[in-house]
């Protein structure tokens, strides 16, 4: 089984890849681009949960909870990491996001009380590192820069996402956690269509379309039930492929 998680884990990650495209494939802000991402998602996973007869049953008060506050966080994480691929580029949009191996490294052993492995703590500062390297001027009004910013900050937000995800998944199903996520960024969203215009065409609705099934839906679920089997710090270090992954398509 745990062969098994890593192969849902490293397809999830490939589908990560892709989705950076659409930060440039459509030039909606990046509020509308995360709600039409997590509206058809949502959707798409209630059919799924409908038709197969599963639960949406928590079986604690405070879970509820819990599950509905982490979209909002969903929400903002996928915002920033679009907002960081519409001022610069798919690639330092993609690199300073994979960044949150890092920020996993540091924080989950904070929050399971497990011990920080000594070459994790390496390889995250070589991560850092490379964030360092890749950084073409420290200047707040230089587009790369306020890139890697929104970039590193999606990769923090995210780095929390799979820590509690990994905590959900040993109570609740990938598809349980990823509906309640996607629903409540969706609500979290609505208010972004009277703040923002835009003009939706065929051609729009079909690539947000394909962006909350395929490269969200899907790909969500897989990644939350791969870390049933897999640590988190773990999940992280295999995510880093998804720069690789979305620079070779971009």
């Amino acid at each position: 089984m745990k062969a098994h998680g890593l192969a849902e884990i490293h397809l999830a990650v490939f589908l990560f890849g892709l989705a950076g495209l659409f930060g440039k494939l459509l030039s909606f802000s990046p509020l509308i681009i995360v709600l039409g991402r997590v509206f058809f998602a949502g959707i798409t996973l209630g059919l799924i949960i409908f038709f197969s007869s599963l639960s949406l049953q928590v079986k604690a008060r405070r879970d509820i909870y819990f599950l509905l506050s982490l979209g909002p966080l969903l929400a903002i994480h996928w915002f920033s990491f679009f907002q960081s691929i519409q001022v610069s580029s798919v690639a330092i949009g993609l690199l300073s996001y994979s960044t949150f191996p890092a920020f996993t490294v540091f924080f989950e052993p904070l929050l399971s009380k497990e011990k920080i492995k000594k070459i994790n703590i390496v390889l995250a500062l070589v991560c850092l590192g490379g964030i360092y390297l890749i950084t073409p001027k420290f200047d707040f009004h230089h587009a790369d820069f306020q890139g890697v910013l929104w970039g590193v900050f999606s990769g923090l937000t995210f780095a929390f996402l799979t820590i509690f995800n990994r905590h959900l998944s040993q109570r609740y199903s990938s598809l349980q956690v990823a509906f309640y996520q996607d629903a409540a960024a969706t609500v979290f969203l609505l208010p972004s269509l009277f703040l923002v215009s835009f003009t939706l065409n065929l051609c729009s609705i079909g690539l947000l379309f394909f962006l909350g099934t395929v490269c969200t839906a899907f790909s969500h679920t897989l990644f939350i039930k791969g870390m049933h089997f897999i640590q988190a710090q773990r999940a992280a270090i295999i995510s880093s492929l998804e720069p690789v992954y979305g620079i070779v398509l971009a």
